[in-house]
């Protein structure tokens, strides 16, 4: 590779990092929007973090997370069986082509296993994200508050009130 292209490509993966105040990573032709972890208490193990992908091209797969923060983490489903939610262990996430898949709560999500440190909001996790078709990225989640957003702050929402 000749030092140029080398010198570019750096360069091009700075740019990236820098990218992260607006919460958007490229990889391929995915791009991984708003990317947040939940914040936890001193003894909870386990956490949730979560992601909006965009697809430009063809269909691709999520395969699997890691992160320094955890000692394992797994691609996670929920869905109501009954009044019951249940969580379960998916092997990969399909990302259709063209069309885009978000994890959030409540549906599919990322799930620290056996956390090392606590999350707390305001802290920054990276994790590593394997795509069949993409490849490998890592990205910087935000830790987020489980609290829901107050007066002013993006996500408040007063439809949501009772």
């Amino acid at each position: 590779m000749n030092k140029l292209l080398r010198s570019m490509m750096v360069l091009a993966s700075l740019l990236s990092f820098s990218a992260m105040a607006n919460h958007e990573v490229k990889v391929g032709d995915l791009k991984l929007e708003k990317p947040y972890a939940r914040a936890t208490v001193p003894s909870q193990k386990m956490s949730g973090g979560f992601v909006k992908i965009e697809n430009k091209g063809g269909a691709d797969k999520l395969l699997s997370a890691s992160s320094p923060v955890s000692k394992t983490m797994e691609l996670h489903t929920m869905s109501m069986e009954g009044n019951v939610m249940k969580m379960r262990e998916v092997k990969a996430i399909d990302i259709p082509a063209k069309g885009n898949v978000e994890l959030k709560p409540g549906g599919l999500h990322l799930m620290f296993i056996d956390l090392n440190k606590q999350l707390k909001a305001g802290d920054v996790v990276p994790i590593k994200l394997k795509f069949e078709k993409a490849g490998e990225v890592e990205v910087k989640f935000h830790v987020m508050d489980n609290k829901p957003p107050a007066h002013g702050q993006p996500g408040h929402d007063h439809s949501k009130h009772h």
